[in-house]
């Protein structure tokens, strides 16, 4: 009898519970070489390789395009090739090729192997816990000390990062028509974005189905159906039912898978653990001279707020009632994408002026519309700023993620009539919302870091 191996999804560096399927690279009876690329994986920050471990013929695939699987649960079979080199199982990869364990289960001595668990993102070593914070897309997550980069591999003759791969499927792009522009005949984003506006690499229709020659007619394909015509009278000519149906719902559930996913487990621990309170006012910009660009008077606004009131740029422990100030200013800017919610940090904005905080803004979006922002870029920040009213919105109660004490939301822009000395006049002015953890800053700071912020955006440069 053949000797099986099953292949059990590792920590891809995320620690997070589980990851989405994005693409296989392999089906079941081919052959793969040891650390050629399996599948491909979407987690709550990028689109990773994972590499096979073993030569040999795949057996079975445990799930497929789009299929969640649990850190630790079975990703494939194997039949490793007797003749071939393998792996030692001792051998460190950065995976873990057994199945998953719980939390407080003794653990043995495996020189430091990371063991998935059960409660997704706790790992044992030795028995101890010894994962440090590493960052996330919205909030704090563990992650290992493994990190899969993502590396152009060279799949049907198409030299592209598998977050490229993803992007095309998404756009319905033929990644063997594309034109690559990137070093060493690398497809890149922009390779494939052009593809898809210009319709250069459109995906053929799919196939006919297959027809049985013993069937002796010819099958038309199936159309789909039109949808019922909605009116306020029904056929019978009488008005329609004004209540709700009692069980059939429009539409399907849609499974929540990566950024998304993630960004609903931190959102709801956070609003577990936060004690939010929110301060709301207008900044006068009517002494602005010149034009100016609005986000970098912002960022500066937030730093000599800082400044001026450090105890919102800190971070608060709620479990062991401590708090950390920082001398500097790293702000998590939101960004909101199709995919759900980023927070990368612009680090030192305390040192940064206007071009270099445009600059590292333009980079650091840039690079998350990519999904090519590094991990370390989305963690660690001191305080949050969610510029919404470049959308709408005039005040909000932004969502203070942990371990960070506040968060400022800018509104929309809005000439407002204000009452002056002698008179009235238009002046153009900012809304602002600050949300802070009430835990670990009081009303009064809250109040002084809001004044400092209105004093700093009311200058004319």
């Amino acid at each position: 009898m053949a000797d099986i191996k099953t292949f059990y999804l590792p920590d891809l560096g995320e620690g997070l519970p589980d990851a989405t399927v994005v693409e296989w690279h392999v089906k079941v009876g081919d052959t793969i070489k040891l650390d050629a690329p399996l599948c491909s994986m979407e987690t709550a920050k990028a689109v990773v390789d994972v590499p096979s471990p073993y030569t040999g013929k795949v057996v079975k695939l445990h799930g497929a395009a789009g299929d969640i699987v649990e850190t630790g649960a079975a990703l494939a079979d194997f039949e490793p090739d007797p003749n071939a080199k393998q792996r030692a199982e001792s051998q460190e990869t950065g995976h873990h090729h057994g199945p998953k364990k719980s939390v407080g289960s003794p653990a043995p001595d495996d020189g430091g192997k990371v063991v998935a668990s059960d409660e997704g993102g706790e790992v044992e070593s030795n028995g101890k816990a010894d994962r440090e914070d590493e960052g996330t897309v919205v909030g704090a997550m563990v992650s290992g000390s493994h990190v899969h980069v993502e590396q152009a591999a060279s799949i049907g003759g198409v030299k592209a990062v598998p977050a490229v791969r993803a992007l095309a499927k998404k756009l319905k792009v033929d990644l063997t028509r594309v034109r690559p522009s990137g070093a060493d005949g690398v497809v890149t984003m922009k390779d494939v974005k052009d593809a898809a506006a210009n319709g250069s690499a459109a995906l053929g229709a799919a196939p006919a189905r297959a027809v049985p020659a013993s069937a002796g007619r010819h099958l038309a394909p199936e159309l789909p159906q039109p949808e019922p015509q909605r009116g306020p009278v029904s056929l019978a000519g009488k008005p329609v039912r004004t209540t709700s149906p009692s069980q059939q719902a429009s539409g399907q559930p849609e499974q929540l898978k990566g950024v998304r996913r993630n960004m609903a487990r931190v959102m709801a621990d956070a609003h577990a653990q936060v004690v939010p309170t929110t301060l709301v006012d207008d900044a006068d910009l009517h002494a602005w001279i010149g034009k100016q660009d609005i986000t970098a008077r912002l960022i500066r606004a937030i730093v000599f707020a800082c400044k001026t009131v450090p105890a919102l740029n800190a971070w608060f422990d709620g479990k062991n009632l401590t708090r950390t100030l920082h001398p500097q200013v790293d702000i998590g800017i939101a960004v909101d994408t199709d995919d759900g919610l980023f927070v990368p940090a612009l680090r030192n904005a305390d040192v940064l002026d206007a071009a270099g905080v445009r600059a590292a803004i333009k980079r650091l979006r840039s690079q998350v519309e990519d999904r090519t922002i590094p991990a370390s870029e989305l963690s660690g920040y001191t305080i949050s700023l969610s510029n919404f009213g470049m959308f709408a919105g005039r005040y909000a109660t932004p969502v203070v993620v942990p371990p960070t004490v506040a968060i400022v939301g800018a509104g929309k822009l809005s000439h407002d009539v204000v009452a002056v000395i002698g008179g009235i006049e238009v002046h153009r002015r900012m809304p602002l919302s600050l949300t802070f953890d009430h835990r670990a800053a009081t009303g009064g700071e809250a109040a002084r870091f809001l004044k400092a912020m209105l004093d700093d955006l009311a200058m004319p440069h």
